[in-house]
């Protein structure tokens, strides 16, 4: 699998005028190779010459964590004492293009352009974006099978109860219900109780959460390599009218997105269905964000959809569709389900009930 990754992106090296691409921190480096860096001030770095053998620089320390592939990269080990920016300028070599990787720290980034001052920069994005969007067959089943962990901690949570308990402890309980339902981590567990909901990324507190509250649980983490994300809303009691008329124009908004995400059809369009029954609703204003972003290794990943994004939708594109209102110190409300385009239609991986959940 790495080894016909690496010649893919060669390939695209090639069609980019790439000479070398260099993938430190951040999801290119397990996608080319299995192995993911931890984000240290010690340099880790895959080398991969359009026309030469990868190399992975990687610190002598944490070589005993890297799954040697005898073939597709070789693993060089450096030691405290030594410069690894000089074992990846050796590496390197005359290459005068350089793409390198988004997540990189500037540190070693600004080390590198002292290093090579005749080179040109560019972001690695050119060579891995056009891989990394396009999920294979065995990716979308990865999605699938985290999707269906956090589907099951949704389905789950609607029997628990809220009342009284802080916004940070349902958190806890979401994080833990993800590593305990084989999530490697949890990247994110945002819960936001009444007026907090109308911040879309609200940071738990201990707030108590109270009756008569809305309360927005988004939630996902890596497993295996790969993303979850979802977004279910409850209720703290028989929700009062104006919240059952937010939400029930939220359903059918993304109903319309993802209705919309076809194949061929350009990801604006997708924002804009969404974004139309809002609007629509008398609700456009409230609705602050982008309808969604792409998933795979990333939480957060090409395509975005989005107006001004007239990329056309593929088959193996993965992303969330997840309209939002929020009303400013009154309530907040967003719906969230991941879909893989796919040439039969919209393949939505998360299955957990999409009412508004009403909770004790």
């Amino acid at each position: 699998m790495h080894a016909a990754r690496l010649e893919r992106a060669r390939a695209r090296m090639d069609e980019a005028g790439i000479d070398a691409l260099l993938c430190s921190v951040g999801p290119d480096l397990p996608y080319l190779t299995g192995y993911e860096a931890m984000p240290l001030e010690r340099l880790t770095m895959l080398v991969v010459p359009r026309d030469g053998d990868a190399v992975l620089v990687v610190p002598r320390l944490e070589a005993p964590r890297v799954e040697e592939q005898p073939g597709v990269f070789t693993v060089e080990p450096w030691d405290e004492t030594e410069d690894p920016i000089a074992r990846v300028v050796a590496h390197v070599g005359p290459a005068r293009s350089i793409g390198i990787g988004d997540h990189t720290w500037a540190r070693f980034v600004l080390a590198l352009q002292d290093a090579l001052p005749d080179a040109r920069f560019r972001s690695a994005t050119a060579v891995t974006g056009p891989l990394r969007v396009v999920k294979d067959a065995a990716e979308i089943e990865a999605l699938r099978a985290a999707a269906h962990v956090v589907d099951e901690i949704a389905i789950a949570m609607r029997a628990q109860p809220f009342a009284g308990r802080t916004e940070r402890d349902v958190h806890r309980e979401l994080v833990e219900r993800m590593l305990d339902g084989g999530h490697q981590r949890a990247n994110f567990a945002i819960v936001a109780g009444g007026p907090n909901a109308a911040s879309p990324h609200h940071e738990p507190t201990d707030r108590v959460i109270s009756p008569g509250e809305v309360v927005l649980c988004d939630f996902g983490g890596t497993r295996h390599g790969y993303c979850s994300d979802i977004t279910r809303m409850f209720h703290v009691g028989e929700p009062p009218a104006d919240v059952c008329d937010a939400y029930a124009a939220l359903v059918v908004a993304q109903e319309a997105g993802v209705a919309a995400a076809t194949v061929g059809t350009a990801c604006e369009t997708v924002d804009a269905a969404a974004r139309r029954v809002l609007t629509e609703a008398g609700l456009g204003d409230a609705f602050v964000h982008r309808t969604g972003h792409g998933i795979g290794m990333d939480a957060h990943e090409d395509p975005y959809v989005v107006e001004g994004n007239a990329t056309p939708i593929v088959a193996g594109h993965a992303f969330s569709i997840e309209p939002g209102v929020y009303l400013t110190n009154r309530f907040g409300l967003r719906l969230e389900d991941i879909v893989v385009a796919a040439e039969a239609g919209p393949d939505r991986l998360n299955r957990a009930p999409r009412d508004l959940a009403v909770v004790g």
